[in-house]
């Protein structure tokens, strides 16, 4: 029996949903609407940072200060939500205001690429069943953990003396505003069409109603804005990959069983379109649990996947405009080289490029013999070191 065979008869396909039986022209029409549902999230949540002033505004993040508290919340946060996308539409919300230094922002969005890896984490454990199929999914569901791990206690320390990602994104960033993307100081076309909707929602909108002072319009306004773009990534995300029902699955099983680079190629588009890295990473357990990809074959695809995720905070720093209009699109490309450095000292450095598969084998092999490490892992690295660390940072 061939392995498509295997796949067929071992994974039988799942009832289709609502929205994959509406017509492609419904859901592209969708899928736009849910677009400009986020960059107006963007504009209204800067509207609550404006009316709080600048020193308020920028005492909310005091606690994110600290590098490693703020690696923390970018870890925690998205672990709970399971999307990195809201986490760093979000901050890139924050910078473009000026409430947020993007130095504070750095350690934020590198917690929320190891945050997100907690999706096809979970995903392997409906394999626990079988011990070999759990052994081979789990494994192949960690190397996504280890590279994002390995990445910040490498990059972290680098970026916090010398600050290499942030300089390298502060030149791209003013390369290419002005060139391949409008100056946000002469050419507002988005706010143009995103302001009208956003003032009837924000302070002086809808928000304005709330009983109690301004800061209490512009909380309320911040919390409407975050729950917009938390919404508006879920929804995108649904549609989207219901335009390309069975065509993703299909691309990424030809595209990772062949050359490296192909597989990272197709875990980056993938993911741009489904507008989801934990989309793309999930629908590769399964065939790693049948034996079908290995671990090798599955982490190019993951590092494409990781580079693709970050294109929604690149939209979300093109609806920033004014004078912190560069730094929003500065943190936005920190997110991105972020993981272009990380591929460069993991994996195409030969000696480096093993050590998260081995260390995704030897934990995956460790789990299937005592399935209690599995969910120790999840709960600790996701969830208890980042809250502890920072319910320790507030008390003390």
């Amino acid at each position: 029996m061939s392995d498509e065979e295997f796949l067929r008869h071992h994974q039988p396909s799942a009832p289709r949903t609502l929205l994959q039986t509406l017509p492609s022209w419904i859901l592209w029409i969708a899928a736009v609407g849910i677009l400009y549902m986020l960059i107006v999230a963007i504009t209204v949540i800067g509207d609550g940072f404006k009316t709080l002033s600048g020193q308020a505004a920028e005492g909310l993040f005091d606690f994110a200060a600290n590098p490693l508290i703020g690696l923390f919340v970018g870890i925690l946060a998205t672990a709970l939500v399971q999307s990195s996308s809201t986490t760093t539409a979000i901050v890139v919300s924050a910078v473009g205001v000026g409430a947020m230094p993007v130095e504070v922002a750095i350690p934020l969005v590198m917690g929320a690429n190891i945050g997100t890896s907690v999706t096809n984490t979970l995903a392997s454990l409906g394999m626990v069943g079988s011990k070999q199929q759990f052994r081979r999914a789990f494994a192949a569901a960690m190397v996504h953990d280890f590279f994002n791990l390995f990445a910040v206690i490498i990059l972290l320390p680098l970026e916090l003396i010398f600050h290499p990602i942030q300089r390298s994104a502060t030149w791209l960033s003013s390369v290419l505003q002005g060139t391949v993307l409008p100056d946000p100081g002469e050419a507002d076309f988005l706010g143009a069409i995103t302001e009208p909707v956003a003032s009837k929602l924000g302070v002086d909108g809808a928000m304005g109603y709330l009983p109690g002072s301004d800061k209490v319009a512009a909380i309320g306004t911040m919390l409407l804005g975050v729950a917009m773009i938390f919404l508006a990534v879920a929804w995108l995300g649904k549609v989207l990959q219901s335009i390309m029902v069975g065509k993703a699955r299909t691309f990424l099983q030809n595209a990772v069983a062949g050359k490296p680079l192909v597989a990272m190629f197709a875990g980056f588009i993938v993911t741009v379109a489904a507008q989801s890295s934990s989309v793309t990473t999930s629908s590769m357990v399964p065939f790693a649990g049948a034996g079908t990809l290995t671990v090798r074959q599955i982490y190019p695809m993951t590092l494409g996947a990781n580079v693709g995720t970050t294109t929604t905070a690149l939209i979300a720093a093109m609806a920033v405009t004014g004078t912190h209009a560069d730094a929003a699109l500065t943190i936005a490309l920190v997110h991105t080289l972020f993981n272009v450095f990380g591929i460069f000292l993991l994996y195409v450095i030969p000696v480096m490029r093993e050590v998260p598969v081995r260390c995704a084998e030897f934990l995956g092999w460790l789990a299937s013999e005592r399935k209690i490490y599995a969910l120790i892992w999840v709960v600790t690295v996701f969830l208890a070191i980042p809250g502890l660390g920072i319910a320790g940072y507030a008390l003390f």
